[in-house]
């Protein structure tokens, strides 16, 4: 086993530091408050190839390694989780989706401009009565030849508002359950597609949330991806990828909150020392950081698994849930340490501990991860 990251991720992880804290940090608290989409920081992101970064270079993609992916998902969610959730949407789900089990004709058109971020995707399989329970699609695509006829709604959608592309996840054939259900790549403007109001959050207060309602969209029979029947699957595998993004999100939430509590536990005197040698205190930063490093190396470890070509879903669940707690766990301590201080906005951490609640909840809840590891380790 190599614990050493190779120069190259070395540089990406920089690269990456250095862009949250010269482009992300001036105004990330104006953006969560005035709700504002991070579009001039995307761009930038987009032209340093952080939103193609596994995508081979013939389609505008920066061909890194999943583990160089999760780094730099770490350095940009330490200081603004809005702008982590495009670029890991972007990244795990629309380019990975697109690449792995598109057609040319479809990476040529759509995915050259999603890896080089001259536009975003969004993934919509979340439904009104189908969350957890992704075989419970409403929204449908009726075949009618040369084309399907799209109807129904999407909720939660990440970039809803700012995508030009949405890979939509719909029941083709009710009587065929989960084996009747197709993906399609939709496009913004097509006829009847419409983008309801945005969603007013709790955290993640930057990202684009919207629903999404379809109502008789005609999308051409090149725009499925895969065989007749394959969407289900393709969401499934899709997602599983998309917990390592999620779990390297919530892992950058959690050591950004640790980072500013154990700078912060030096400044702070009382009873006439820093606050950091109290034992109390000390105890806590102790925890936070045994807890950060068990979830970077499980993150760490499903990254290397799927870049060798490895089954990852057992240790991808496991990285998504533990990251996921651990940012709620060290967020809540962060705000602790600071005391009165983290009560308000301008010590950052009660931001970064209302980021970290829907790190446990979207791509998977931290229930449906139990399930999936359970399962394997039943098997």
């Amino acid at each position: 086993m190599n614990f050493e990251l190779t120069e190259e991720q070395i540089a990406v992880r920089d690269a990456a530091r250095e862009f949250a804290q010269t482009k992300l940090l001036p105004g990330v608290i104006e953006r969560d408050e005035n709700q504002t989409f991070p579009a001039e920081q995307i761009k930038e992101l987009g032209e340093l190839g952080f939103l193609g970064m596994m995508v081979d270079p013939k389609y505008g993609g920066s061909a890194m390694d999943t583990v160089s992916y999760v780094l730099a998902m770490e350095e940009i969610s330490k200081v603004d989780a809005s702008c982590s959730v495009v670029m890991s949407v972007n990244n795990s789900l629309v380019c990975w989706g697109l690449e792995t089990f598109g057609t040319e004709e479809q990476k040529e058109k759509y995915l050259k401009p999603l890896a080089t971020g001259k536009i975003i995707g969004a993934f919509c399989l979340s439904e009104p009565e189908a969350g957890s329970d992704a075989t419970s699609q409403q929204t449908t695509a009726i075949d009618k030849g040369d084309h399907y006829l799209l109807n129904g709604t999407k909720n939660w959608i990440t970039n809803g508002n700012s995508a030009t592309v949405y890979l939509v996840i719909a029941q083709t054939d009710v009587e065929k359950g989960h084996r009747g259900i197709n993906a399609f790549i939709v496009e913004k403007g097509m006829d009847g597609f419409v983008v309801g109001q945005k969603e007013n959050k709790l955290g993640i207060r930057g990202s684009d949330t919207h629903s999404l309602m379809f109502t008789d969209v005609k999308i051409p029979k090149e725009n499925r991806i895969g065989a007749d029947g394959f969407g289900f699957t393709f969401a499934m595998k899709t997602l599983s990828g998309g917990r390592i993004g999620i779990a390297a999100q919530a892992l950058g939430i959690a050591s950004g909150a640790y980072e500013l509590a154990l700078q912060y536990s030096k400044e702070r005197k009382a009873f006439g020392k820093e606050i950091s040698k109290h034992q109390t205190i000390a105890f806590k930063l102790a925890d936070m950081a045994t807890e950060i490093e068990a979830a970077r190396l499980l993150c760490l470890k499903a990254a290397w698994l799927k870049d060798k070509g490895k089954n990852y879903d057992e240790i991808g669940a496991m990285a998504k849930v533990f990251a996921s707690e651990t940012a709620m766990k060290t967020t809540v301590e962060a705000v602790q340490v600071h005391g009165g201080y983290g009560f308000v906005k301008e010590y950052h951490v009660e931001r970064l501990m209302r980021d970290a609640k829907i790190t446990q909840i979207y791509e998977g809840t931290s229930e449906i991860q139990r399930i999936i590891i359970s399962r394997s380790i039943l098997k």
